[in-house]
């Protein structure tokens, strides 16, 4: 399901509620096109785009330490409310919003135009 929506973005569902990560640990999912890391960091669902900016890890096969995506090649670490990282100042993820409607979850991509 695809929805594009007035104020320049678009709703894809990806999945099911029970499809989520459980707490502590993260996910890929493939949609739009793209995998996606989606992160589960104390009961909040976090998504991404699936690449680590450093090397091109996939952060969906990482783990989530001290609250961090970390990405399984070379343990860099993303905050992920922001896409933040320590490692480099530059480096950011692209973080996508996830809504959960009933059993369905959708994220939101930005129009790139």
């Amino acid at each position: 399901m695809t929805l594009s929506r007035s104020d320049d973005t678009t709703l894809i569902k990806i999945g099911l509620r029970s499809d989520l990560p459980a707490p502590g640990t993260v996910k890929e999912f493939f949609a739009a096109g793209r995998f996606l890391c989606l992160a589960n960091v104390e009961g909040i669902v976090y998504a991404t785009n699936n690449v680590c900016p450093h090397w091109g890890g996939p952060l969906g096969q990482g783990k989530i330490i001290n609250g961090k995506i970390v990405c399984p090649w070379h343990n860099w670490e993303f905050d992920p409310r922001t896409g933040e990282t320590r490692r480099k100042l530059n480096a950011r993820l692209t973080m996508h919003r996830v809504i959960v409607d009933g059993e369905d979850v959708l994220i939101e991509f930005r129009d790139e135009t």
